[in-house]
């Protein structure tokens, strides 16, 4: 458990709260409501409701990389397992997804420009780091399960039903998320 809670407070709590709390104070920028008067009670209400959207796909990763996956969100201490139960039978990248779902709530309900941009930055980031590094990283450990599983499970725009995996096998169903946990 203190393995997970190392990584959480390294990697999602230094991405969606330390670098936008620090972008915040150095620019002065907060603005609840972007002075919109009762109508600033909409970027409120959609910042909050991403926020939780956000916490509930990250809350949900993290829970399936302990229970299916055999160890963490962190690089150094990769799931030994390909987790392809829950959310991640609808798409490989709901952590990044539940995170960038934070982050947009963040600039939405504080009104940050400069939130946002760490938000495109981030998300560019991911888009570049994911399919070059992650990806071919991920395949070299779990070789054709993941290979199955990710010609089947779409990156970022989930799938409308479950991937059921491969009927004939137990790989469709094996244990730890590729992209995110497979590291």
């Amino acid at each position: 458990m203190l393995k997970h809670l190392r990584s959480i407070l390294l990697l999602p709590l230094t991405v969606t709260v330390i670098v936008p709390t620090i972008l915040m104070m150095f620019s002065r920028q907060v603005n609840i409501g972007w002075g919109w008067g009762i109508m600033g009670l909409v970027p409120v209400l959609l910042g909050v409701l991403l926020i939780g959207l956000g916490l509930i796909l990250l809350t949900a990763t993290i829970r399936l990389f302990m229970q299916y996956g055999q160890g963490t969100l962190a690089p150094w201490d990769p799931t030994e397992q390909l987790v392809v139960h829950g959310i991640y039978r609808y798409v490989r990248n709901p952590m990044i997804s539940g995170v960038l779902t934070i982050l947009l709530g963040e600039a939405v309900l504080f009104g940050s420009w400069w939130v946002f941009g760490w938000f495109v930055l981030f998300g560019v980031g991911n888009l570049i780091y994911i399919p070059l590094i992650e990806e071919p990283h991920t395949a070299q450990r779990f070789g054709p399960a993941y290979e199955t599983y990710k010609a089947q499970v779409p990156a970022w725009i989930p799938r409308l039903t479950a991937w059921e995996g491969d009927k004939g096998s137990t790989e469709g169903n094996a244990a730890a998320p590729p992209s995110e946990s497979g590291r």
